[in-house]
């Protein structure tokens, strides 16, 4: 408590814009609503699968909801109960797949997430207004923090490979190293369509206002790049005042980003921003053996630092020790992961 005060002393009122999405976004919001920072989450509306998917084939013009669900639970400050209802999701009736009815049919609450059918709620309640329906689940989870869509617009991103191919849907990008563990085309580039979505305008004005914008962590192609592929989100990106945080993935993916370096990284998000980011956040602390073997099997490895040049790219590159070294898996410690980012030790 000592630590949050002199956070306080210093940091009350900072105005904090995260780009992203998924359990990267997730772990950072919940550890920076420790701090008396003025938190907006822009969160990717590119989500393609799972429970979201079903609720947009069932209802026309419906947006992906499970991104901004993450954020909005990850933000909360009103019990464990509440964070528990949003997050719960219903069992799979066994027979979902035989299209015959029941509980398994089209219509029914099997391997739906509750949180997205409150927010769906929400929205009906709203006039299907999101933004109002955001805004009421903000609070009723008393969140720390606004969660904003990076656009309203129904939108999809497509991913041209290098061998002429076209992969479209975030799911089946995310997923495609996955199901082919042999050598993949690599993505030459991604694309929203339509090309001009329109940003959502209390993103843009967050971004615009902000201090402090951090980029990631996140799968690069699936959860971080359709934000900046939002022409209005990245122009605000580029002209804002801010101090634009990279934070580097700690393993490559299969199918994504395989034997990419940190620069590779970094130049990739160069290139969609249309501008270089003030600082990079790099891990470069151990991995246990079993960790490593674990995601060498899915094709994965710890990104490779390459100073010299990550230099010639950012103004400024911090390097240190950022994952939870006992974990099974490779996550960002998320406390040293704020305080890298405000590179400070005297949060």
């Amino acid at each position: 408590m000592q630590e949050n005060n002199r956070a306080g002393d210093r940091f009350a009122g900072r105005r904090i814009v995260t780009i992203g999405g998924g359990s990267g976004t997730f772990s950072v919001l919940s550890h920076l609503k420790k701090y008396p920072f003025n938190i907006s989450a822009v969160v990717t509306m590119s989500d393609s699968g799972g429970s979201s998917r079903r609720l947009m084939d069932e209802f026309r013009r419906q947006l992906p909801l499970g991104d901004l669900r993450m954020s909005l639970v990850a933000l909360a400050r009103n019990g464990a109960l509440w964070r528990e209802i949003f997050m719960h999701r219903f069992e799979q009736s066994s027979d979902h797949h035989e299209g015959n009815g029941g509980n398994g049919q089209n219509g029914g609450v099997g391997g739906h997430s509750l949180g997205n059918l409150i927010l769906k709620g929400l929205q009906d309640i709203n006039a299907d207004d999101l933004l109002l329906a955001i805004e009421d689940a903000q609070e009723l989870l008393n969140t720390a923090g606004n969660v904003l869509p990076v656009t309203l617009a129904q939108t999809t991103i497509c991913a041209d490979l290098e061998d002429s191919t076209t992969i479209c849907g975030e799911t089946d990008i995310d997923t495609r190293g996955k199901k082919h563990p042999e050598f993949l085309s690599p993505i030459r580039q991604l694309r929203l369509q339509p090309e001009d979505a329109p940003a959502c305008l209390p993103a843009i004005r967050a971004i615009r206002r902000a201090d402090t914008i951090i980029i990631g962590p996140g799968d690069l192609y699936t959860s971080l790049l359709p934000n900046l592929l939002v022409k209005d989100i990245a122009r605000a990106v580029r002209e804002s005042d801010a101090e634009k945080v990279y934070v580097c993935n700690l393993m490559t993916k299969h199918g994504e980003t395989d034997n990419y370096k940190a620069s590779d990284f970094v130049n990739t998000i160069h290139h969609y921003l249309g501008a270089r980011v003030d600082r990079v956040i790099v891990n470069d602390g151990p991995f246990n053996e079993n960790v490593l073997q674990k995601y060498a099997e899915d094709g994965q490895a710890p990104v490779r630092i390459d100073r010299t040049q990550l230099s010639r790219l950012v103004p400024h590159v911090a390097i240190e020790h950022l994952n939870l070294e006992d974990d099974q898996l490779a996550r960002h410690d998320p406390e040293r992961l704020v305080r890298a980012i405000f590179h400070t030790y005297d949060l």
